[in-house]
């Protein structure tokens, strides 16, 4: 029986994990090596790591570090951050990571996520949306190289696109609740529901366990991804990386699932 997943997401810059505030301001946080390690002994369902600097510099992933977190990590691993072919997503794969995370190169340029899902199976062929909602109407446009460049495409229209492509999974990311911790888009998240089955998983705006919770009672089965959450503790954000335990995590999602 599939179950809601809850997620660390890491962002990585110049070789160090950070934290980002809508996109900008990235403060260092720490080693993502130690903080891989943190995260096996607390048992997470998953981890998220994005390097941010790849794309925006027009460089390619880099391999080694990929390599060295995948031999620590002991939980599935999906990596994104300057992938613009399948033949650097399927050696991502040798690597031993499980999924592969493409944005703006899947946005610019659809066909390579139906090349990567012949080369390295749909299950592995994740689409990162990060989006911001336009003033004037509501929609959820799409926008890539850390929220600088609008695609003026809609959430509506990309999702379904992903999907019909070849994509295996979905994740969401609000450009405008990054780093707040104020709590998801949950209006994002109904949206994007009803436009795909595929799995999905939301990123953007966790503050608290209870942010999770709310986000798991809106849809169902569904991927929880968080930053800040797990990398900052109390008003002052210290750094103190951490995750629920596991019997208390399985109480919220199950009390989540029956609301």
């Amino acid at each position: 029986m599939l179950r809601p997943r809850i997620i660390p997401c890491l962002l990585v810059s110049n070789g160090g994990l950070v934290k980002t505030v809508r996109f900008a301001n990235p403060k260092y946080v720490g080693d993502p090596i130690n903080a891989v390690k943190i995260f096996n002994e607390k048992e997470s369902d998953e981890l998220i790591v994005l390097d941010i600097d790849a794309t925006s510099r027009g460089t390619e992933p880099d391999f080694k570090g990929i390599a060295n977190l995948a031999v620590e990590c002991r939980m599935p691993l999906c990596y994104g951050g300057g992938i613009k072919t399948a033949e650097q997503a399927k050696r991502i794969i040798g690597l031993g990571v499980e999924k592969v995370a493409v944005s703006s190169a899947a946005v610019e340029n659809t066909s390579l996520v139906s090349r990567m899902a012949r080369e390295i199976g749909t299950q592995s062929v994740v689409v990162v949306l990060d989006v911001r909602k336009r003033p004037s109407s509501g929609a959820y446009e799409v926008w890539t190289h850390n929220a600088t460049r609008n695609t003026g495409k809609l959430i509506a229209e990309v999702v379904p696109e992903a999907e019909s492509l070849g994509a295996g999974e979905v994740v969401l990311n609000s450009i405008d609740r990054d780093g707040e911790m104020k709590g998801y888009d949950l209006e994002l998240a109904r949206q994007v529901r009803q436009l795909t089955t595929l799995p999905m998983t939301v990123l953007g705006g966790a503050g608290s366990l209870g942010d999770i919770a709310r986000l798991i009672e809106t849809c169902g089965v569904v991927g929880a991804a968080a930053g800040s959450l797990f990398v900052f503790k109390g008003v002052y954000r210290a750094v103190l990386i951490n995750y629920p335990g596991r019997a208390y995590k399985e109480t919220l999602i199950d009390a989540a699932l029956t609301l």
